[in-house]
């Protein structure tokens, strides 16, 4: 006899107070004051004379050539390869990074193999596995996503696993009276009361995932975001290596905003974390 579990509420719903308009309004002042106050001094620095500007331009430089290369759309093509690439390797990477996760933190058996493989993994830097992706995959796209995967994959794994350990095992004890089992066990107790941790790992596997991008697009020449870097590199442009500098901090930001923001807000909201 089959029993269907009716959905459980972990933790009471409790509204995260907004900020007052005023308050919102002073932080972005600040903000505003704080970066404005950073571009005059960068400014007053380039103008200087100290290095030259080839080496060390001024800030109006390098958003004259930022808006030159938008304009001209070469760096928005770029940054559409970019985009496209990272979509793939973290895709790759979150759903491997779901599963072992969730292994290694309920088999204990794998926690304490395969656990501390993961664990001593994640301590190597993502341009380590550069070589070993020129010597399996040559210089080509798979080469890139398997950078990016590397680079993702045992953050995402370990915000899973410390997820799940976290799990007040009450839950799962309530949820197994009430006939949950297997995948209804995982999928409508553990992972909800996982989801604050697992975000995290998945946030900073993003992270992870954008830095490990950018090294893996030096492989070889094709039109991205961490080549155009190479390029300026080469021509002693300073100005285009910021501009680029700039452009890939704009697509991380976006794409933070878009993505991760609004689900760290709904979290944040449904456990009673304030705003």
């Amino acid at each position: 006899m089959e029993t269907h579990m009716q959905p459980i509420s972990l933790t009471p719903r409790r509204t995260a107070k907004p900020l007052a308009l005023h308050e919102r309004w002073a932080s972005l002042g600040r903000r505003i004051a704080f970066f404005g106050l950073l571009l005059l001094i960068w400014e007053a620095v380039a103008r200087a004379g100290i290095w030259p500007e080839y080496l060390f331009p001024a800030p109006s430089v390098v958003a004259r050539v930022l808006l030159d290369g938008i304009g001209k759309g070469l760096y928005l093509s770029a940054a559409w390869v970019s985009i496209q690439r990272i979509a793939v390797g973290y895709a790759i990477s979150l759903a491997i990074g779901l599963v072992l996760g969730l292994l290694i933190g309920r088999v204990r058996a794998l926690n304490e193999t395969l656990g501390s493989l993961v664990l001593g993994l994640q301590a190597l830097p993502s341009v380590c596995w550069l070589p070993l992706a020129i010597l399996w995959m040559g210089l080509s796209e798979r080469a890139i996503i398997f950078v990016v995967v590397m680079g993702a994959l045992f953050s995402i794994t370990l915000g899973v696993e410390a997820g799940v350990k976290n799990t007040p095992p009450q839950y799962v004890r309530a949820a197994r009276v009430l006939g949950a089992r297997g995948l209804a066990l995982y999928s409508e107790v553990v992972l909800p009361a996982a989801l604050p941790a697992i975000l995290s790992g998945l946030k900073q596997g993003w992270t992870f995932a954008w830095r490990s991008l950018m090294a893996g697009e030096l492989l070889f020449y094709t039109l991205s975001l961490g080549n155009l870097l190479q390029v300026g590199r080469d021509l002693n442009d300073a100005a285009q290596v910021m501009a680029v500098m700039v452009m890939i901090v704009i697509v991380g930001v976006i794409i933070d905003q878009l993505l991760f923001a609004p689900l760290e807000q709904r979290v944040r909201a449904r456990w009673g974390l304030g705003g």
